[in-house]
């Protein structure tokens, strides 16, 4: 099945895991909106890259913990393209607190956390399955966490909210399917790159090095998973077959095994 033509939209996408699925989904042909809370220069560089290739991309700026925002973005889709096809919810958040540290896990951090990467999913997921529904199919796809089945991660608001996000999927996935939609969820490990280096590793190139080779050691493929791993499997769900739905695949080269 061709998906020239098609558009998706991409919550944060300015760099990471997002900005890597929408370069894939551009080179299918897929019209993509990126969609950036903070850094505009990152999702101004995606988009340029997209248009590059020879495909077509705009960037959007919105916070998805806001419902406002998240259905303004559907509109600029729509507005743009004039259909939305694809939704990855791929904005997520979080704050460093260790378990053990109840009283360090704030409102203020269980209302962020929340919002952003459990509440804004289901936001734009309410925004976007009307164009869906009214075109007779769609996918979304959500980027989750081997945190929401390991209970060990930044904090324990973020594993519940990735546990959210996973029962958000099942659930949407029996509430969608008579409309065509399907909806299934990717659950990366320790994923590479410049923000697991800045927080888990601190910055620090010895303490992130320390820490890879710990997961890479732990792990049977002996592989941290990237950016780009992640990428390719949030484009089969988009590109796979159409019979799969409601389904959490874990990315982890085995670690949690």
């Amino acid at each position: 099945m061709s998906h020239l033509g098609q558009t998706a939209l991409i919550t944060g996408a300015s760099s990471g895991v997002g900005a890597a699925t929408a370069l894939k989904l551009a080179q299918l042909g897929i019209n993509v909106v990126v969609n950036y809370n903070s850094s505009l220069s990152g999702a101004q560089a995606v988009v340029k890259n997209i248009t590059d290739l020879g495909a077509q991309a705009i960037a959007v700026q919105g916070d998805v913990s806001q419902e406002k925002d998240c259905r303004r973005i559907v509109e600029k889709t729509i507005e743009r393209f004039g259909r939305l096809d694809i939704l990855i919810n791929n904005a997520g958040t979080t704050t460093f607190v260790p378990h053990h540290d109840l009283e360090g896990l704030t409102e203020d951090i269980w209302h962020q956390t929340l919002g952003v990467n459990l509440m804004g999913a289901f936001f734009m997921c309410r925004a976007a399955v009307p164009y869906m529904r009214e075109a007779g199919s769609g996918v979304v796809v959500m980027t989750s966490s081997i945190a929401s089945v390991t209970a060990n991660g930044s904090s324990i608001a973020y594993c519940a909210s990735k546990a959210g996000m996973n029962s958000l999927t099942k659930t949407l996935a029996k509430t969608l399917g008579s409309d065509g939609i399907r909806v299934n969820a990717v659950l990366p490990g320790l994923i590479d790159g410049d923000w697991a280096f800045n927080t888990w590793g601190g910055g620090d190139e010895g303490q992130y090095g320390d820490l890879k080779a710990h997961f890479t050691d732990q792990t049977p493929l002996g592989h941290v998973v990237t950016p780009d791993d992640v990428a390719n499997t949030i484009v089969s769900f988009v590109t796979g077959s159409k019979y799969v739905t409601g389904q959490l695949l874990t990315l982890d080269g085995g670690f949690t095994l």
